[in-house]
């Protein structure tokens, strides 16, 4: 699982990509756990996040609606194009690092946040701590460049940058969590949620050995929406590899502050 991403490097990328509107500061464009990153949901989801009596938390789909399976497209499809401008996507500010809303106190918080930044999609909806953010439908886009693997296959750790082929932006799908302590702190959080790569071409090979492999859950482009807005019972449809042949992966060098050689931004 990964626990380094690379964040979009312009601010014309969000608009272009996911067809909402860039931060004022584009913020630290290498991510580790706990360090402030953005996720994307609708309008309505945004206003409930600040003001969680303001406005319903899901746009849930009604029968009759796009299906979903078609909206999630496969794992050998080719990137769709990007979707229309679509103002009803808003960018929100959060900590990579899911809190879950009944952590007790900001100590906790933060010590659950590192170890709460990738979710096991086949276990979301029952796992202890992203179990309530699935159930209620609490899904969001992550806007990446790129994310992070170790090779370990020399028996060293050679950190891997894996990107698309097409060097276009991936939304990765998340879910977000709004904890507000007794004193009134609020904290916005989110995390990646994750698919088995046991079989994957590329993703198969990082990680450590013996142990399950994942990726993160990589949205088609056409989907997106349907991602933000499909039923809970549905949402789990969306969670499929994506496809070897549009992904890249090249090993860097790291500096003693852990930061790849030529990355900077």
């Amino acid at each position: 699982m990964s626990t380094h991403y690379e964040t979009l490097s312009a601010a014309d990328t969000y608009r272009e990509a996911f067809a909402v509107e860039p931060p004022e500061s584009l913020g630290e464009r290498h991510l580790w756990p706990r360090k402030p990153g953005f996720f994307i949901v609708h309008a309505a989801t945004a206003a409930a996040i600040a003001q969680p009596t303001a406005a319903p938390a899901v746009d849930a789909r009604v029968d009759g609606d796009t299906d979903v399976a078609a909206d999630a497209g496969t794992s050998t499809d080719a990137p769709a194009p990007a979707t229309a401008p679509n103002t009803d996507r808003v960018l929100v500010p959060a900590q990579w690092g899911l809190v879950p809303h009944w952590v007790k106190s900001a100590s906790d918080a933060k010590l659950r946040a590192t170890k709460l930044v990738n979710a096991k999609s086949d276990t979301a909806s029952t796992g202890t701590a992203f179990r309530d953010a699935w159930l209620k439908g609490q899904r969001c886009i992550v806007p990446m460049t790129a994310f992070y693997e170790d090779d370990l296959r020399s028996g060293k750790a050679v950190p891997t940058r894996v990107a698309r082929v097409d060097g276009k932006p991936m939304g990765v799908a998340g879910l977000w969590a709004r904890w507000q302590g007794a004193d009134g702190e609020v904290i916005i959080s989110y995390c990646l949620l994750n698919v088995n790569a046991n079989n994957h071409a590329l993703l198969h090979r990082y990680g450590q050995p013996g142990s399950e492999k994942s990726m993160p859950a990589i949205l088609n482009e056409g989907a997106y929406d349907a991602w933000l807005t499909a039923r809970p019972e549905k949402a789990k449809e969306f969670m499929r590899q994506y496809a070897a042949q549009w992904l890249l992966a090249n090993p860097v060098e790291k500096k003693a502050d852990k930061v790849p050689k030529g990355l900077l931004g």
